[in-house]
């Protein structure tokens, strides 16, 4: 039976990763900080699909912390088949001038440092099986920017770089890399961006109808399950509305 490692694995993307893979038959090692929510996901995945959940309660911007909760698994679950790097997020939408440092940390310290830390820790596992495949959730602003997006589009762009030279090193390793990059997607990602006013995030998708959790992950199973001689470098995936790559400036 494959595993997969999903962070961020509590709400949209992961969690519907969480869901898709494992009614494919996968064990999953569900990495999040809502222990709460982590556990309630954990039991009805069980339940329902007969695979085994390792739930870690970890927040990837912290490496001690997180490599200590992976590091210390059964030997048995480090034979990770699919990483997916899905934690991230944006805070704020402010120009470069009135931008918050504290949410600059927050956006560099997760989508780019936090993404690290666990490709540091679980690709030197794929690296011993000399097999795996690691899925690094991007965005569109990580190949366009928008109004008032300044750090939130470079940690994006950063990702798209990171998964190009993270290729190139694993390659001789046997492990495939691949780059997901949404267009707007209607999970918590506009909450959490706007501190927790619904209103104002619900606005974000006024006129158009943005694409689902489930459409990302349906995409991502199809890369995972092609054949071992086949690599997806990357994949834009866009609501109609944005069909031709440009950013929506939502305020």
């Amino acid at each position: 039976m494959k595993t997969a490692l999903i962070t961020g694995a509590t709400s949209g993307i992961g969690a519907a990763c969480a869901h898709l893979l494992a009614a494919q038959g996968y064990n999953l090692i569900l990495v999040a900080r809502r222990e709460e929510l982590l556990a309630e996901i954990g039991k009805h995945l069980e339940d329902k699909y007969a695979v085994e959940v390792k739930r870690i309660v970890a927040d990837i911007r912290d490496f001690e912390n997180l490599s200590y909760h992976l590091e210390t698994l059964p030997a048995q679950w480090k034979k990770v088949n699919v990483l997916i790097n899905n934690a991230g997020l944006s805070q704020g939408l402010d120009p470069i001038h009135k931008g918050s440092i504290t949410d600059w940390d927050t956006m560099i310290d997760t989508n780019i440092k936090g993404l690290l830390y666990s490709t540091k820790i679980v690709s030197n596992w794929m690296v011993n099986e000399k097999s795996g495949h690691i899925i690094n959730i991007g965005s569109i602003a990580g190949k366009e920017v928008y109004p008032n997006g300044n750090v939130y589009c470079a940690t994006k762009h950063a990702v798209d770089a990171l998964s190009k030279s993270m290729r190139i090193d694993l390659l001789t390793h046997g492990i495939k890399v691949t780059a997901i990059h949404p267009g707007m997607v209607e999970t918590e990602f506009s909450k959490v961006r706007f501190k927790g006013d619904e209103g104002r995030a619900k606005k974000v998708y006024d006129g158009l109808e943005p694409l689902i959790a489930d459409d990302i992950a349906e995409a991502i199973w199809f890369v995972v399950s092609r054949p071992a001689h086949v690599n997806i470098n990357e994949m834009l995936i866009m609501p109609t509305a944005q069909a031709t790559g440009t950013i929506i400036d939502r305020k």
